[in-house]
């Protein structure tokens, strides 16, 4: 904690009182607990719909800018935008379905006293 400015080394305050700054853990409520028969679903089907999206934006970028050899004036503005959009869309759904978890996955960053295995 700074002398200085009353704060926390990553920048909370510490009157603020939120888990995250006093065990170091991400704030609660991130991770969604779900049965593990819906885990595999949404985790099957958002990372076919992430694919398919990223993949089809690429096309569509492809196909706006004419294979990255079209002019800036022969550029297809709304096909470009419309394949960002799919680019950053199924990164998206690929990025929240991150948040699942069933209530027998523990996170590794609270399994500190397991052993490695290592030696």
């Amino acid at each position: 904690m700074s002398e200085e400015t009353g704060e926390t080394p990553d920048g909370g305050d510490p009157a603020a009182g939120d888990d995250a700054s006093r065990d170091g853990a991400a704030p609660a409520g991130r991770d969604i607990v779900v049965p593990l028969r819906l885990y595999k679903t949404v985790t099957v089907f958002s990372t076919l719909i992430a694919i398919v999206a990223i993949l089809a934006g690429f096309v569509l970028l492809d196909r706006g800018t004419r294979r990255a050899t079209a002019s800036p004036d022969e550029v297809s503005l709304p096909v470009v935008a419309l394949g960002l959009g799919l680019i950053v869309g199924g990164s998206a759904v690929y990025a929240f379905s991150t948040r699942f978890r069933t209530a027998e996955m523990g996170k590794s960053k609270d399994d500190t006293d397991e052993d490695s295995g290592d030696g």
